[in-house]
């Protein structure tokens, strides 16, 4: 059963890592990199490392999870656009 739960947060860490880097919306990729750190916490406390999943919980979910909405926010205030740099919008 745990071996199971292993390879569920196994997966489920590189699914949502594939979803931050692929997304071409920046919100949605914020909120999946907020997911993949409580995943990643999770996986730290399956593998007995109870500090380290709770400053990966603190820092890799909350606060950097936190700021980076808050420069999205601002970003969308102020007008700027979600594309690269160079790439124009089509037809």
């Amino acid at each position: 059963m745990l071996v199971a739960l292993d390879w569920m947060l196994g997966l489920g860490l590189g699914w949502l890592a594939w979803h931050v880097l692929a997304e071409r919306d920046l919100f949605r990729a914020v909120i999946h990199l907020i997911a993949l750190g409580a995943l990643a916490a999770v996986a730290w406390v399956r593998l007995g490392a109870l500090d380290v999943a709770l400053a990966e919980a603190a820092v890799g979910s909350g606060l950097t999870g936190a700021l980076l909405l808050a420069a999205l926010a601002r970003m969308r205030r102020r007008g700027g656009s979600e594309r690269p740099p160079g790439k124009e919008p089509g037809p």
